[in-house]
């Protein structure tokens, strides 16, 4: 296994509705920090915004998004994660994405829809977890809302080794945001990342990132504050998190469950 994982937080503005603007803008990003991260990690729906217009705004698995991202990853050499508006036998979903530089692609489908923006009026949500190897890194992908719901995080068995939040999180409730990410660092026992925009959406919202990364103890190892296009990268080490859960392994005394 890899003793180290280098995980870069791309924070920046998203332009409202627009993706081919959004493609070209976040595809200089990423050009930045190739031959300098393992990972890069966008924030949630990275070529709309957190938009409703899906009918508008969906692009298919064939479409303009995710070519682009395969290119990128080869180009650059680095995988990438982020989200966007899928459209799939006529139904929308906030989709995750996880794509490698060999091509290999993984797809995670928001579960937990944010019915305060009536999202869960405009998308299907996603019924299964989705844990992706990479360099022999066990990664969780989940989206945003799901940060609020434990029990779809819970670490089993330490199935997981880092767990990802790409995310729309405003302002207002960024302390529940800075909460929430340590505490399922620290209850899962694994590294957790957590990649939100910045700036002022279509509807007016503001974001304040404060993309994170904690440790499996829940000591804070990056933060990328408020600022504007900021790639802030974070080297993660595996025997760090192997030591822990030999020494203190409060998951033997978890208690089981089953999820329906």
């Amino acid at each position: 296994m890899a003793d180290s994982l280098r995980i870069s937080m791309i924070q920046s503005h998203i332009i409202w509705e627009d993706r081919s603007e959004n493609l070209g803008y976040y595809g200089e990003l990423l050009r930045r920090v190739s031959g300098k991260t393992d990972i890069a990690v966008l924030p949630e729906t990275f070529t709309t915004g957190f938009s409703m217009e899906v009918e508008k705004l969906a692009d298919t698995m064939n479409g303009e998004t995710i070519p682009t991202i395969k290119n990128w990853a080869k180009t650059y050499d680095m995988a990438i994660i982020g989200s966007f508006i899928a459209e799939e036998n006529g139904a929308y979903y906030n989709r995750a994405f996880f794509i490698t530089p060999e091509g290999e692609e993984y797809y995670y489908d928001k579960r937990h829809l944010f019915r305060m923006a009536g999202e869960d009026k405009h998308f299907s949500a996603g019924d299964k977890r989705v844990i992706v190897n990479y360099k022999n890194w066990n990664i969780c992908l989940q989206v945003c809302y799901d940060l609020r719901f434990p029990v779809w995080s819970r670490n089993v068995k330490n199935e997981y080794d880092l767990l990802v939040y790409v995310a729309n999180w405003p302002e207002p409730r960024k302390k529940v945001w800075k909460a929430l990410l340590q505490a399922r660092a620290i209850e899962n026992m694994a590294y957790v990342c957590g990649v939100n925009r910045v700036g002022i959406d279509g509807k007016g919202f503001v974001y304040h990132g404060d993309s994170m990364v904690f440790s499996p103890k829940g000591k804070k190892l990056a933060d990328a504050g408020k600022r504007e296009e900021i790639t802030r990268t974070c080297t993660l080490q595996k025997d760090e998190l192997d030591d822990l859960r030999t020494k203190f392994p409060v998951w033997k005394d978890e208690d089981s469950f089953q999820l329906l």
